[in-house]
């Protein structure tokens, strides 16, 4: 049976946790009296028994509950098979979203130098605690839900000043979000509506890109010649490398269209591990563009998550010039 094997909490960041025998779970809040808690999305870090005890055997013996600074300890559940979304029940009635797969160790990390490894960044999840409660040492745990890991995960913020003060109502938004269901076998984690701002638009394109995990922020809006129309240059503040082909190709599918397609000025890259993806902000054209391509997102999403393959190797494992088909991602 799984169960929570130990909590632990800490006063400040960055140091160990010390262990407990129950703890206090808040909704939207975190574990009381944990320096973690917070109206945020990493209220409550999680590691597997296994790992810690893989650690110990690996020439860490004085390892403890919360050397890693991890608020539970979780045995009989496999926290690897686990994407963005998956919920789990603590106990009676806390209920924990997943929010986050590992994270950036931060250098010179304590915790590393105590302990000599850093698990949590390569092995922890976050979590977000969606129902409160009391949850003690050796309590149950089930998963209530799962999202599999490898399903890539989207996130979906519709650019608009009009929709962002009510006076609209957003389409175009909810209409890519099933698409990106549909056609790519994504999990949409999150759908947000932000008004024409430079600053509002990069940080939140950074909030996902950084600090989610997530494999593709697709904004939609803010891409013509209007005074207004700033998500390119919002995305061009916070991408590392331009992906241009992805722009001249919606741009192409949609010359065939209308000539206003040429007005559109996506500027679509890479941040991290995540692709963003200017779309414009009429529904049908935010759909049709996303269509223009749906079929390399699947590759080059792999690619991003680390996907070692040949670009132009057939999955049959057969001599071909021509690119392999997309990848099942569900």
């Amino acid at each position: 049976m799984a169960r929570v094997e130990a909590l632990c909490l800490s006063e400040l960041r960055g140091e160990r946790k010390r262990p407990v025998e129950s703890a206090a779970f808040r909704a939207g809040h975190g574990i009381e009296g944990d320096a973690h808690a917070g109206p945020w999305h990493r209220q409550v870090s999680l590691l597997a028994a296994g790992d810690v005890e893989a650690a110990r055997r690996a020439g860490l013996p004085h390892i403890g509950p919360g050397a890693f600074a991890e608020n539970v300890t979780l045995s009989g559940l496999d926290l690897g098979t686990f994407g963005l979304g998956t919920r789990l029940r603590l106990g009676r009635n806390v209920v924990l979203a997943v929010t986050q797969i590992g994270k950036r160790c931060h250098a010179p990390c304590e915790i590393g130098r105590a302990t000599g490894d850093c698990l949590m960044p390569r092995r922890g999840l976050f979590a977000r605690v969606e129902q409160g409660g009391t949850v003690c040492a050796g309590d149950a745990a089930e998963v209530v839900s799962l999202v599999p890991r490898e399903r890539f995960q989207a996130v979906v913020l519709t650019i608009s000043d009009r929709c962002a003060r009510g006076e609209a109502q957003d389409t175009a938004g909810p209409a890519v979000a099933r698409r990106l269901e549909t056609g790519l076998a994504a999990h949409v984690y999150a759908t947000a509506v932000i008004p024409d701002d430079v600053a509002e638009v990069a940080d939140r394109l950074k909030h996902y890109a950084d600090g989610h995990s997530i494999d593709l922020v697709v904004t939609v809006g803010g891409t013509g010649f209007a005074p207004r129309d700033v998500t390119p240059e919002a995305t061009r503040q916070v991408v590392e490398r331009p992906a241009p082909g992805l722009d001249e190709a919606m741009r192409a599918a949609s010359l065939a269209k209308t000539p206003h397609a040429a007005l559109s000025r996506g500027n679509s890259g890479i941040r991290g591990a995540t692709l963003i993806l200017n779309l414009p902000g009429s529904e049908r054209a935010a759909v049709e563009n996303l269509d223009a391509v749906l079929k390399a997102l699947p590759h080059g999403l792999a690619k991003l998550r680390g996907d070692p393959s040949d670009c132009a190797r057939p999955a049959n494992g057969a001599t071909s010039l021509t690119a392999e088909e997309p990848p099942d991602v569900r």
